[in-house]
C-alpha cells in the first residue's frame, strides 16, 4: 500500500488555512469548508459560518447523548412485524430560531403545506423510509419503526443539516453560497443514514472508521436518490449535494463520489481537497481526522464497485455494503481495509466469486490490499 501522505492542519496543502475550532459533528458541510468561509468570504458569510461552526460543535455532543439514550432504550418496545406499515413522519418549524423540534406544521398522510421546505423534508424522510423498506426490508432508522421527526428552518443563516441522533434539522443556508438544505434528497438521506450506522456499526467518529462513518452516508444517500429516481449505476451522477450549492460558487456539489476532489473550486469555498487513493491519504487533527476528507477513498471503491456490478447499485453492491455493515466483524474502530475485508467476504457469501472479485478490484483500485 503506498505510504500516506502526512499532512497537518496548519500546512497550506491541507485546508487553505489553519484548523482552530475542535471536532465536528455529522453534518452536510463539512468543517473545513465553512472554516475557508470564514477566511475567504463577505462579512455576511464569514458572520453565519462561524455562527454555525459554532453551533456545529455543540451538536456533537447532543448526537452522541441521544445516541447513547436510544442505545440504551433498544428493544424496549416490541418491534413492529412489518415496515409496510410505513412511515411515521412529523415536520416542525423553528421559524429561525434555536428550538427543536419547533411548532408542528406536518404529519404523516397531511397535505402538502405552503412551505417548500416542509415539503421537502417530508418527502425527503419518506424517500429514504422507502428506499431502506425496499431494498433491504428495514423498518426505519432503528428497523424498530422509529418515527421520523425533521425541524426547518432552523437558525439564521444556518448553513448545514445534521442529524442529532433522533431527528433531521435543516438550516435555509446563507442564500449566497448555499441554498435550502432540504433541497438536496441525497443529503437527507445521507444523514438519516448516520442513525442506521449508529444503530448498526457504531462506527467511531475518528480517523478512517469516522471516514467510513461518513463514506457510509455518502454510499447510501447516493443510493436514496438513484432509488427515488429509478437511475442505474451508469445514469447516476454520483455527487453528494448536487442543487445545494448557488449559481454563485463554482461548483456542483459537495463531493463526487465517481472522482473525488473535482466536486468544487471556488474563491470562497476552496479547492476540494477530497482524495480517492491511499496515496493521497490526507492525515490531520481537524474534522475528526479528516473524516469528511478521507471518505473519498472507500466512496470512490464503493462507485467502482457499483458500475462493475452494474444494475441498480442498491441491488448488489448497495447489498454488500449494507450486510457488511450489519456484521458484527465491522467493529467501532474499523480501518479501510478491515471493512474492505468484510465487504469481500460478504460479496462471496450474498452473490458469487464473481461479485467478490469486483469488489476486491475496486478496493485495489483506490490503494487497499484485501
Amino acid at each position: 500500500m503506498p505510504r500516506p501522505r502526512p499532512v497537518t492542519p496548519s500546512h497550506p496543502s491541507a485546508l487553505g488555512q489553519p484548523t482552530t475550532l475542535g471536532h465536528c459533528a455529522p453534518c452536510a458541510i463539512p468543517p473545513h469548508i465553512l472554516e475557508r468561509i470564514v477566511r475567504n468570504g463577505s462579512d455576511d458569510q464569514r458572520s453565519w459560518a462561524l455562527s454555525t461552526l459554532v453551533q456545529d460543535s455543540s451538536h456533537r455532543t447532543i448526537r452522541v447523548h441521544n445516541g447513547q439514550l436510544r442505545a440504551a432504550q433498544r428493544g424496549a418496545a416490541p418491534p413492529r412485524l412489518s415496515p409496510d406499515d410505513g412511515p411515521r413522519r412529523t415536520v416542525g418549524d423553528a421559524a429561525g430560531t434555536e428550538t427543536l423540534p419547533g411548532r408542528t406544521v406536518r404529519t404523516e398522510g397531511d397535505a402538502a403545506v405552503d412551505d417548500v421546505a416542509v415539503n421537502e423534508a417530508y418527502d425527503g424522510l419518506g424517500a429514504t423510509f422507502t428506499f431502506y423498506s425496499d431494498a433491504f426490508g428495514r423498518d426505519s432508522i432503528d428497523d424498530e419503526g422509529m418515527a421520523l421527526l425533521a425541524t426547518v428552518h432552523y437558525g439564521d443563516h444556518y448553513d448545514n443539516a445534521f442529524w442529532n441522533g433522533r431527528q433531521m434539522v435543516f438550516g435555509d443556508g446563507d442564500g449566497e453560497l448555499f441554498q435550502r438544505f432540504t433541497v438536496s434528497l441525497d443529503i437527507i438521506g445521507h444523514e438519516l443514514t448516520h442513525g442506521v450506522t449508529e444503530d448498526e456499526a457504531a462506527l467511531m467518529y475518528v480517523n478512517q472508521s469516522g471516514a467510513l462513518n461518513e463514506s457510509v452516508s455518502d454510499v447510501f444517500g447516493s443510493l436514496v436518490k438513484q432509488h427515488a429516481l429509478g437511475q442505474t449505476a451508469e445514469q447516476a451522477d454520483w455527487l453528494i449535494g448536487n442543487g445545494l450549492l448557488t449559481n454563485a460558487v463554482q461548483g456542483v456539489a459537495l463531493r463526487s463520489m465517481k472522482d473525488p476532489g473535482t466536486a468544487y473550486d471556488d474563491p470562497v469555498l476552496g479547492d476540494d481537497i477530497q482524495p480517492g487513493h491511499m496515496s493521497k491519504y490526507v492525515k490531520m487533527t481537524g474534522d475528526n481526522g479528516g473524516v469528511h476528507i478521507n471518505s473519498g477513498i472507500p466512496n470512490k471503491a464503493f462507485y467502482l464497485a457499483a458500475i462493475a456490478l452494474g444494475g441498480h447499485a442498491w441491488e448488489r453492491a448497495g447489498r454488500i455494503w449494507y450486510e457488511s455493515l450489519r456484521s458484527p466483524q465491522v467493529r467501532p474502530n474499523a480501518t479501510f481495509r478491515s471493512f474492505a475485508a468484510v465487504t469481500s467476504r460478504q460479496a462471496g457469501v450474498l452473490f458469487g466469486a464473481d461479485e467478490r472479485k469486483a469488489v476486491v478490484e475496486a478496493w485495489h483500485e483506490v490503494g487497499i490490499a484485501v
